[in-house]
């Protein structure tokens, strides 16, 4: 048996805490310990770039979170104290549970992190229990640190990285799956890993999906169509009808340009464009630029301006209408938002019906992603990018994946590299992973007005496209979605946009998050959401009030939409119009271009 020396453990309890591997399987003179060795350093230095992003330049500062710590150590001694004591005591009782020889065949962990039967050997269970011990030790004691809701929880979130990092399953010495792997594969396991790991390191993000499976145009957003309309921001598609007859307003759609639109149009039976236009609608969408260089001083207003608003009348133009129907999803729906206002304020409405999907127009609480933003943090970007520069989708990434790092960095640590597994093919992740540039002049103006000061809803507070901005004059009727477990848009943000728009409004609130609760196909039927015609100001009073329907939330919206499509009028045969032709077949080129092949340094 290879015996695993563990100090602060007395020595008669080893012998509960024996490895179940064959004794020459790991020793010092193994073939294999160099790769193990090797593995757990790229794991640390993994740690390290994973978290660069997060303490560079982000707002999370891991000096100043360890001095709020001190601090709060000076100031309350007698919590800390008594804390410290509470973990000892949970340490000795899962020490004595763990001496006892029947103990470990009832022991059950309920982090799934520790499910597999490997972890069921004494020492991995002592090893698991004792770290969700510390753990839990870890986010009491931060809990009750710094001075100001907003350091508290920027405390909390790095206090969770650390934790999340610490996981004894990220690390091939403490990890008995891939111990267990590595025997049985005698070593293939290891050097398949190292090998994933090499590939990655160019990238400096971990792979979560095999990339080699999905290609943009081929199998990913596919739906017939071609571009109508380029400028330097975007280029609009238009697709191509599959009924004989359509409504008379055609659907645009605007994306969130801190991602690619293919999010709204995978594969054919997750696309909720192909969706749209087999009930009859002419869709067209908008196809945001992935920033290079040059884009660095492009502003909010011209997203506003010769974004969306060209979109919007380009679109009407081509299906030869007064007004058209619109979709947002996200920061998309907070640009279409904008873009209403500023219209209305030039007494133009070309919009009929707007769909707004996981939006935030007031930032009141903006979740987990306000623990990055604060004056500090913003006048560094601003200072960054006053004569230019593009923020690296990498940096996004990082920041959305850190999020959920267990599931979005971790668990690919452990299945990648540590395992050498190729991870699933996944359009949604494929699509996660497919990062955007975004112009820094943009980005400092949005992060300020939005997540900072909330100056966005505030009646004439700001200026945009020469006009002062009153959402509150948006009468446009409105369906609005949001998402129940969303960490990103959180749904009762989402709700407050009921409180500040003036159409009449439909709220309507889907299971799941930011993602799978958007994109949730009508075939598969999955999941729930919930209605209530009462718009309460409180959202909380409004769920309670609120009626469950089984299944997909699409068939809803299309209803809704289906009745506010005008007439039905023949399908357009051609696609383009009024002096508009077809470029170059859907999904067109600028979706194919990825944020690292664009050379930041130009």
């Amino acid at each position: 048996m290879l015996r695993v020396e563990f100090p602060a453990l007395p020595q008669p309890a080893l012998r509960r805490f024996d490895v179940t591997l064959p004794s020459d399987a790991f020793g010092a003179t193994h073939p294999l310990f160099p790769a193990l060795a090797e593995l757990s350093c790229a794991a640390r230095e993994l740690l390290e770039k994973a978290a660069q992003p997060l303490t560079e330049g982000n707002g999370i500062d891991s000096d100043a979170v360890l001095r709020a710590l001190a601090q709060d150590y000076a100031r309350d001694p007698a919590r800390w104290q008594q804390l410290q004591q509470d973990w000892y005591e949970k340490q000795m009782a899962l020490f004595s549970r763990m001496a006892q020889p029947a103990a470990n065949s009832e022991t059950t962990i309920s982090d799934r992190r520790f499910n597999a039967a490997e972890w069921r050997e004494p020492f991995y269970t002592w090893l698991a229990q004792s770290y969700l011990i510390t753990s839990q030790w870890l986010i009491e004691l931060a809990a009750g640190v710094g001075s100001s809701m907003h350091e508290r929880k920027k405390v909390s979130f790095l206090m969770r990285q650390w934790i999340d990092a610490a996981s004894p399953a990220n690390y091939a010495w403490s990890n008995p799956e891939a111990l267990k792997r590595a025997h049985q594969t005698q070593g293939a396991s290891l050097a398949q890993g190292l090998k994933n790991l090499r590939a990655d390191v160019p990238r400096g993000m971990v792979s979560m999906v095999d990339e080699n499976a999905f290609e943009v145009g081929r199998n990913l957003a596919i739906t017939p169509g071609a571009v109508v309309f380029e400028n330097e921001l975007l280029q609009l598609i238009q697709y191509r009808p599959t009924t004989p007859t359509v409504h008379e307003r055609p659907l645009l759609m605007v994306p969130p340009c801190i991602n690619k639109f293919y999010i709204l149009d995978l594969q054919p039976e997750n696309s909720l464009v192909r969706y749209a236009v087999a009930q009859g609608h002419t869709v067209l969408m908008v196809s945001w630029r992935n920033a290079p260089p040059r884009m660095g001083n492009v502003t909010w207003d011209d997203y506003v301006k010769d974004g969306v608003i060209r979109a919007i009348e380009t679109a009407r133009k081509i299906c030869n209408v007064k007004q058209i129907n619109a979709l947002g999803f996200c920061v998309g729906g907070t640009l279409l938002s904008t873009a209403l206002a500023v219209l209305k304020a030039k007494r133009k409405k070309p919009v009929a019906h707007l769909t707004l999907l996981a939006t935030m127009l007031d930032f009141c609480d903006t979740g987990e992603l306000s623990v990055f933003v604060d004056e500090a943090y913003v006048q560094r970007r601003e200072a960054q990018y006053a004569n230019g520069g593009v923020l690296h989708g990498r940096e996004l990434a990082i920041t959305f994946a850190s999020l959920r790092a267990n599931d979005l960095i971790w668990n690919y640590v452990v299945n990648n590299y540590l395992k050498g597994q190729t991870p699933p093919p996944f359009d949604l992740l494929y699509w996660n992973s497919d990062s955007t540039n975004l112009p820094g002049a943009m980005y400092a103006w949005y992060v300020r007005n939005t997540y900072l000061e909330n100056n966005l809803k505030v009646r004439g507070k700001l200026t945009v496209c020469g006009v002062p901005l009153d959402l509150g004059k948006v009468d446009t009727p409105a369906y609005l979605l949001a998402t129940r477990e969303d960490h990103i848009v959180p749904w009762k943000t989402a709700y407050a946009s009921t409180q500040l728009l003036k159409g009449k409004l439909t709220f309507v609130l889907a299971a799941s998050g930011h993602i799978a609760g958007v994109i949730n196909p009508a075939t598969r039927d999955k999941r729930n959401y919930w209605t209530n015609e009462a718009l309460d100001s409180d959202a909380n009073a409004w769920l309670a009030s609120a009626s469950a329907h089984p299944g997909s939330w699409w068939k809803h919206w299309s209803a809704w939409l289906n009745r506010r499509g005008g007439k039905m009028v023949p399908a357009r045969a051609n696609l383009g119009g009024a002096g508009y032709t077809e470029i170059e077949p859907a999904p067109g080129r600028y979706v194919k271009q990825k944020a690292a092949s664009i050379d930041l340094a130009q």
